[in-house]
């Protein structure tokens, strides 16, 4: 009897060692396939495709950015205004996300026949990561900058200020900079075999660069969702203080300022939602990336989930700038001065019939301060809370 169960034992440890034999020769046969050179072939084939699909869409990214730029600058001349400033921002980052990628687009086009050194693919890479923390990082301040406005609007023109913008903005840029250039100062963030063709996992560690990545994305992602909700409370607060004065049929709470609160509501919900289907995809599946250590989703986050967080940049400028009317004067009176197609009425239509007056046009404005020198305190104090709360 104890013959039978030795020997049922020894069948047992004898099948047990076949199968660790089958999973071992397995998990050799997948390291030889992943490094042999038909691999490498398909693999340089796969990033000269990305390659020509990342050069096609910095195009499109730089030209709208641009345009949309250039539009603004010519409003802030005419017009100032520290918001649009950060619109402004916003469009140049989102510019050099495009000019970054046009590098890393040409790396891969040519991976099949040039290996790209370490550093310089660090180097590409930190400089497509900067500009699109930027971007990210600009639209938390816009929406910071719509939330004090409506939250604080007798505060809103002292808190905001040339020195305060040029202050967030200059941290804004140093910030991004540091998440950027942090994998190529940091030799532990890199990986230690590096095969010459350039990527973001291929050239630095991943759970290093996803948890730098995270860190970010989140808290602002957070901090969105916070905003929204408070603009929203705002906004029903407001419903119903006129249901109430309806009701008692006293005279009603200025209806303008609700329905600025509902367009403020409006911008921060296209905003919110716009950041979060472009990005959440992919750090979403990052951090399932990092829990799951058996998951080999690294493929899927570069080429695919990166490329749907690269288009942010592309939807930003149509969302934040060809959205707002100004925005759409001056870019019509552009064309119109490029062209010269348009008969001279026309032109003035454009630009002046629809431009913002002095008492009408802070309604739909996204400016909160207006040249108001030669007005008095009481006039300009009034003004202000209006147009800062009309994003």
């Amino acid at each position: 009897m104890h013959s039978g169960q030795g020997s049922g034992l020894e069948k047992l440890q004898l099948q047990e060692r076949n199968q660790e034999g089958r999973r071992d020769v397995g998990l050799l046969q997948a390291m030889e396939q992943q490094h042999s050179p038909g691999h490498r072939v398909t693999k340089a084939m796969d990033l000269e495709l990305l390659g020509w699909i990342l050069g096609v869409g910095s195009l499109l990214i730089i030209s709208t950015n641009l345009l949309v730029a250039a539009a603004l600058i010519l409003l802030i001349r005419r017009r100032g205004g520290q918001s649009w400033c950060f619109v402004l921002n916003l469009a140049l980052a989102d510019a050099l996300v495009g000019v970054a990628i046009t590098g890393v687009a040409a790396t891969a086009v040519t991976a099949r026949t040039t290996q790209t050194h370490k550093t310089k693919c660090l180097m590409c890479m930190a400089f497509v990561t900067s500009p699109t923390a930027a971007s990210i990082l600009t639209m938390f301040l816009i929406s910071l900058d719509r939330y004090v406005a409506i939250k604080f609007p007798l505060r809103y023109s002292w808190i905001s200020g040339p020195r305060t913008t040029a202050g967030a903005l200059s941290v804004l840029w140093l910030l991004s900079f540091m998440v950027g250039f942090l994998p190529g100062m940091v030799h532990q963030m890199q990986q230690s075999q590096y095969d010459g063709n350039c990527t973001f996992f291929s050239v630095i560690q991943p759970k290093a660069i996803i948890l730098v990545f995270c860190t970010c994305f989140f808290p602002v992602l957070s901090v969105f969702i916070y905003f929204y909700l408070d603009i929203l409370k705002i906004a029903c607060g407001h419903q119903r203080q006129i249901r109430r004065a309806r009701q008692a049929g006293s005279a009603m709470p200025p209806h303008n300022r609700f329905g600025c609160h509902l367009k403020a509501l409006r911008t921060v919900a296209l905003l919110v939602g716009c950041f979060v289907l472009s990005w959440s995809p992919f750090f979403i599946v990052s951090v399932v990336q990092v829990l799951c250590q058996a998951c080999t989703l690294y493929s899927l986050i570069e080429k695919d989930l990166w490329l749907l967080g690269l288009s942010n940049s592309l939807i930003n400028p149509l969302v934040y700038a060809f959205w707002q009317r100004e925005v759409r004067q001056e870019l019509c009176a552009m064309c119109g001065r490029l062209t010269h197609a348009a008969p001279l009425s026309a032109f003035r239509g454009c630009t002046e019939h629809n431009l913002p007056t002095e008492s009408s046009g802070v309604r739909g404005s996204l400016t909160p301060a207006l040249p108001q020198s030669l007005r008095g305190e009481e006039h300009r104090t009034s003004t202000e809370v209006t147009a800062s709360t009309s994003f």
